[in-house]
C-alpha cells in the first residue's frame, strides 16, 4: 500500500542542493564565501584556499564568521492522548471488508421481523420493517414525556442537565456508531434505543424503587422500568412492534453488566409473553436477561456508555467546583468524551467479525470500576437519598392511594380518569384494539401505569392539586441561585 508523503516544515530550494553539507560541488561552480569544502575536495584552479590556516589572497576580505545559533530549548514531549484508537491492523481489515462489501455475522435482516399481527405494518421500500418501529415509538403517546424525566439530578431549573429525551438519543448514537462498524441493522438499534426507557418513572431510579415497593406490597408483583417500557408499547398501547425491538427493550437493563454478550434464542411471542410474566413475579429475573439480537446487546452496553460519563458531567454543572469528587485515573478515562471514545474502541476491537459482543478484560474492569465510583460519589449521595426518602417517597404513597381510591369509586371526573384512562382508551381504538383497557386491567396496574407515565413536574403539580393543604417541601433550585449554595454532600 503506498504510504502518504511526510509533510516537512522546511523544503530546500533546488539551487541550494549543491551547497548542502556533504554534497559534491557542481563542476565549475564557485564555492560560496566562507564555505568549508568536504574532506578531500580539490579547489578549482585559481580558487583561493579556504581551509583553516590557508593564506588569504592579497586584498581579499576575510569571510565574516556566521553568528552563533542561539540555544533553543527542546520542547517537552506531548503527553499521550487519552483517546484510544483502533489498532492499525483492524482498521485495514475494516476498510478492506467495506470495500469488498463483505457481510459480517450477526446482522438482523429486515425480513426477519416478527409481529403479533403480520398482516399489519408490512415493510416496503421506503419504510423497512424496523424503520416502522422507530416511527411508531417516536410518535407514541408517551415519547414526549421523556423531556421532563430527569436522569439523576431532579428539581434543578437547569436546562443543561440530562433528561431522558437526551439520554435515549445518546444511547442511540453510541450504539449506531458501534453497529455501523460491526455491520448491524442500524434501524433496529435505533428502535430499541429510543424505546428502552419509555416506561421509566419520574425521579429516576429512586422513583422506580418507590413505585416497586408499593406495588409489590399490595400485589406481590414487581415493577421494573424495562418491563414497563415493553408494557407501554405492547400492552397499554397496541403498536404491533416487532419481537426483536421489544426483546431488545426488555433486555436493555445496563445496571447489570457482563464482559461478553452472546445473543439468546429469540423464540416467538408465546415464549416472550411467558418471559414477561416471569419478570413480573420474580424480582431478580430481569438481572439475567440477554437480548436475542446483537443489536439489542449493543444497546444494552451503550446504555452504560451513555450515562457513566454524562452523569459526571451533570454533577459538574450543579456542584460547587471545590466540592467535586476526585475520580480515579484509569485507562478508560474520567471524562465523558474520553469514556465514550475508549469504550467504543474497546468493543469494536474485541467484537469485530464475531457473533458476540465483548469487552477486553481491562475495559470491562474499568467500566465496572467507574460505575461503582459513580454509585459511591453520585447516586448514593447522602443529601440526595435523604431528600428522596423524606420527601419524594411519601408523595408516591399518598398519590397511589388517592388514585386507587378514585378508580375503585368509579369517579369518572377524577384525574386518573380524565388524564389517563380516557386517553388510553382513545389511543387503543385508533390502533384497532377492541378490548377495553379499564375492563381488562387490574386497578393496581392502572395506577402503576399512570404514575410511571408522569413527568417530574406533572407528579409534583398533581400532588399539590390533590393535597393543597399539604406542604410537600419541594422547592426547585432556581436558575439564578449562586453556585456555592448548590453544594452536595460528596
Amino acid at each position: 500500500m503506498p504510504t502518504e508523503p511526510v509533510a516537512s516544515n522546511y523544503q530546500k530550494p533546488l539551487s541550494a542542493a549543491a551547497s548542502a553539507p556533504g554534497a559534491p560541488a557542481s563542476p565549475g561552480a564557485a564555492a560560496s564565501p566562507g564555505a568549508v569544502p568536504p574532506p578531500g575536495a580539490v579547489p578549482p584552479p585559481g580558487a583561493a584556499a579556504s581551509a583553516p590556516g590557508a593564506a588569504a589572497s592579497p586584498g581579499a576580505v576575510p569571510a565574516a564568521r556566521p553568528p552563533a545559533r542561539p540555544s533553543v530549548p527542546r520542547a517537552a514531549p506531548k503527553p499521550a492522548s487519552p483517546y484510544h484508537k483502533l489498532s492499525h491492523g483492524l482498521q485495514e481489515q475494516i476498510r478492506a471488508d467495506q470495500q469488498a462489501h463483505r457481510r459480517l455475522p450477526g446482522r438482523t435482516a429486515d425480513s426477519a421481523a416478527i409481529r403479533r399481527n403480520p398482516q399489519r405494518d408490512r415493510e416496503n421500500l421506503w419504510r423497512p420493517a424496523f424503520v416502522r418501529d422507530v416511527e411508531k415509538i417516536l410518535h407514541s403517546a408517551y415519547y414526549n414525556r421523556y423531556s421532563d424525566k430527569t436522569q439523576v439530578f431532579s428539581l434543578y431549573k437547569n436546562d443543561d442537565l440530562t433528561r431522558r429525551a437526551l439520554h435515549v438519543q445518546l444511547v442511540s448514537r453510541a450504539a449506531r456508531t458501534i453497529g455501523s462498524v460491526l455491520g448491524l441493522n442500524l434501524d433496529l438499534i435505533e428502535a430499541i434505543a429510543l424505546g428502552h426507557d419509555i416506561g421509566h418513572t419520574p425521579f429516576g431510579h429512586a422513583g422506580e424503587h418507590f413505585l416497586n415497593d408499593i406495588y409489590q406490597a399490595r400485589t406481590g408483583r414487581y415493577f421494573h422500568h424495562n418491563l414497563q417500557s415493553v408494557r407501554v408499547l405492547d400492552g397499554i398501547f397496541n403498536y404491533n412492534l416487532s419481537l426483536q425491538t421489544l426483546d431488545g427493550i426488555l433486555c436493555h437493563n445496563g445496571e447489570f453488566g457482563q464482559r461478553s454478550y452472546q445473543p439468546a434464542s429469540l423464540g416467538d411471542f408465546r415464549q416472550f409473553d411467558m418471559l414477561i410474566e416471569s419478570c413480573w413475579v420474580h424480582p431478580k429475573r430481569t438481572d439475567t436477561l440477554v437480548a436475542a439480537t446483537l443489536e439489542g446487546c449493543v444497546v444494552r452496553i451503550c446504555d452504560m456508555i451513555a450515562y457513566v460519563g454524562k452523569d459526571r458531567q451533570d454533577a459538574a454543572r450543579i456542584v460547587d467546583r471545590d466540592a467535586l469528587p476526585d475520580y480515579d485515573e484509569r485507562s478508560l478515562g474520567t471524562s465523558n468524551a474520553v469514556i465514550i471514545n475508549n469504550l467504543t474502541v474497546d468493543i469494536i476491537e474485541q467484537s469485530y467479525g464475531s457473533d458476540r459482543l465483548s469487552l477486553s478484560e481491562q475495559g470491562f474492569a474499568d467500566l465496572e470500576a467507574v460505575k461503582r465510583e459513580n454509585y459511591r460519589l453520585l447516586y448514593d449521595n447522602p443529601a440526595i437519598n435523604r431528600f428522596n426518602e423524606q420527601r419524594i417517597k411519601p408523595m408516591f404513597a399518598m398519590l397511589y392511594e388517592h388514585l386507587l381510591d378514585d378508580l375503585k369509586r368509579g369517579d369518572e371526573q377524577s384525574i386518573i380518569w380524565r388524564h389517563h384512562i380516557n386517553k388510553v382508551e382513545q389511543s387503543r381504538r385508533n390502533h384497532d384494539n377492541e378490548q377495553s383497557y379499564l375492563d381488562s386491567t387490574d386497578p393496581d396496574l392502572i395506577v402503576v401505569d399512570f404514575i410511571a407515565s408522569m413527568t417530574d413536574d406533572y407528579f409534583i403539580d398533581l400532588f399539590q392539586h390533590l393535597f393543597p393543604e399539604k406542604d410537600s417541601g419541594i422547592k426547585y433550585v432556581p436558575y439564578f441561585k449562586e453556585a456555592p449554595q448548590l453544594r452536595l454532600e460528596l
